[in-house]
């Protein structure tokens, strides 16, 4: 990993350039009337639904009033900055986005009517019919709301008005920028995850909780109810008998019978069937169990199902040239996964975003284990003390305390307070998801504070997974992995009581013609074709990865999946059309 090389591509004072128009071949095939009409819950189905994807009236204001009138038509729930939504303009900090669109619904004596958000970015006011019926903030996480008591009889109307401060406020952000350049990217805003309507019981499933007792051959079941709990519960797991509650209960157990286990060769889930008297859902789960456990030579390695598997895995950020946050198409999310899986690849290290729970549907059911990024916040980041102080002097990277709040950008309480909180409700949301089996909470010291108590706090949260506790440096000797990044130094196996893991390397740029967003390119190393550049990732990973499993090394993270504007160290292009590896 050569620093000469990498110095190359890396432009400290770019000047920012236009992007250019690229497209991915499932947004070039878009149906406007047919957008991302999946379930968007795979993870608890219920029939009663209805999509609310599609056109919707859009403007821009400077105010919080009602809009006199709208501009056009936006196409939801693609962001206003991407090409997909058909509008392509910056939101900006003080401006003030207004959605709206007209509900073909009415109030119903028996049922409660749920308006589902997957996500919006950054903070939402939504109205029912001119009324304020719920202030939600957080631009990554999906929220309910029962709008039922709001809905007339008919003419509903659904407004939606979005804020989104971006890089300039405390709130989680990602790698969004509004001046993007190098590793960071065009910012986003608005409504960017599916939004739809499900019909429930007045007494109804709220969530289910399924956690696999691996080494006993059961689960247990924690169901939440948006009432008392009824009795007369039945249960159905795949391919056995029903099995009936007459009273609640804080958890149901419920034996496997001849188990099967999950893993990347063979990624087997179980359905699990509820039924009550008035509701029915659909969940599913998988037998399995991450552990660390010591070899014969006393090194901790990481384990799925008991057995030692090394992790080899693929940074990947989410971007789409014609969507930006949000893929064009399930086919895409699907395409991405299955491409990474087919280089050889068992893990995908999602970076700093929270993928639609579809995402995590398909790695479940084609077996591709995921390491979860908690998406960074804070005020602006001091670059040359979290990036290219410890990228240069490598000493750093092991000697820096978190307690530096002003260096490390979270002097705001109110910003730690809210990130705690997103950690939490991140955690309650993709817990249902077997493919998960480390959570990462700080990358590249990117707003990180209190790591020991946060890594704690999180084990309580959830006892069933790894902990990634400082991605890349500053390391603060908790968690379950010692976890460095490498791009221009070799790396070489410290003992540690810990697994030890590469969480990223790589980053070799290689620019495709006609397949770029940008003329002037950002990446760790410079190769001018695909066969140069294949060579090089093999030589990488037979030369300075492989030697390392023998000695302790747990996992790798390459970086990465796609382009990504301007930075073109993928593995395949940005719209997705050329694979750049070779395979031996």
């Amino acid at each position: 990993m050569q620093l000469l090389n990498a110095i190359k591509t890396v432009r400290l004072f770019q000047e920012k350039e236009n992007l250019i128009s690229l497209w991915t071949r499932w947004g070039k095939s878009l149906d406007k009337k047919h957008i991302l009409q999946e379930y968007p819950r795979p993870q608890m189905k219920r029939d009663n639904y209805q999509m609310l994807n599609g056109l919707w009236d859009y403007c821009f204001s400077k105010t919080t009033a009602f809009p006199d009138a709208f501009e056009g038509k936006i196409l939801v729930p693609f962001s206003p900055e991407s090409q997909l939504s058909q509008v392509q303009r910056q939101l900006q900090p003080d401006e003030y986005l207004w959605y709206q669109t007209s509900l073909n619904v009415s109030p119903s004596c028996n049922k409660r009517c749920l308006l589902h958000f997957g996500a919006v970015d950054q903070i939402a006011d939504v109205y029912i019919n001119q009324l304020l019926i719920e202030h939600h903030v957080g631009g990554y996480l999906p929220f309910t709301i029962d709008i039922t008591d709001a809905l007339k009889e008919k003419d509903n109307l659904l407004t939606v008005c979005v804020q989104d401060l971006s890089d300039t406020s405390y709130h989680s952000k990602g790698k969004q920028r509004l001046n993007r350049g190098g590793m960071y990217y065009t910012a986003q805003s608005g409504i960017w995850q599916s939004v739809w309507l499900e019909w429930v019981p007045q007494n109804y499933i709220q969530d289910v909780k399924i956690i696999p007792d691996y080494d006993h051959d059961q689960i247990k079941v924690s169901i939440i109810w948006s009432d008392i709990a009824p009795s007369n519960i039945q249960m159905i797991v795949s391919h056995q008998n029903p099995v009936s509650f007459i009273e609640p209960h804080d958890c149901y157990i419920l034996p496997i019978e001849n188990k099967q286990s999950w893993s990347p060769d063979h990624p087997y889930l179980y359905s699990l069937q509820i039924k009550t008297e008035h509701d029915e859902v659909e969940c599913y789960f998988a037998m399995r169990i991450y552990t660390i456990e010591k070899d014969q030579n006393n090194i901790p390695r990481v384990c799925l199902n008991h057995q030692p598997i090394f992790m080899n895995g693929v940074l990947d950020q989410g971007y789409w040239p014609d969507g930006l946050y949000t893929a064009p198409a399930d086919e895409a999310l699907i395409y991405d996964i299955q491409t990474m899986k087919d280089l050889g690849f068992n893990m995908i290290r999602k970076h700093i975003k929270i993928e639609p729970s579809r995402w995590y549907y398909h790695c479940d059911r084609l077996g591709m284990i995921v390491w979860q990024d908690m998406v960074n916040g804070g005020d602006p980041y001091h670059t040359w003390f979290i990036t290219w102080m410890p990228s240069v002097l490598s000493w750093t990277k092991k000697h820096i305390s978190d307690k530096h709040s002003y260096l490390l950008s979270r002097k705001n309480q109110k910003g730690k307070d809210e990130w705690i909180l997103e950690c939490q409700k991140t955690i309650e949301h993709l817990s249902h998801f077997p493919c998960i089996s480390t959570w990462v909470l700080f990358n590249e010291a990117w707003g990180q504070f209190q790591t020991k108590e946060l890594t704690q706090y999180i084990r309580q949260l959830d006892e069933t997974r790894f902990i990634d506790s400082a991605s890349g440096w500053f390391d603060q000797h908790c968690g379950d992995f010692r976890s460095e990044h490498h791009y221009f130094d070799k790396p070489q196996i410290i003992p540690d009581k810990r697994a030890f893991v590469i969480s990223e390397y790589g980053g070799y740029a290689c620019p495709v013609a006609s397949h770029m967003s940008v003329s002037k390119v950002y990446g760790y190393g410079a190769y001018e074709n695909l066969e140069d550049f294949s060579k090089a990732y093999h030589e990488l990973f037979k030369q300075t990865i492989a030697p390392l499993i023998k000695q302790g090394l747990c996992g790798a993270v390459y970086t990465q999946v796609s382009d990504i504007e301007e930075e073109v160290n993928g593995l395949l292009t940005y719209d997705r059309e050329i694979c750049k590896l070779i395979s031996k």
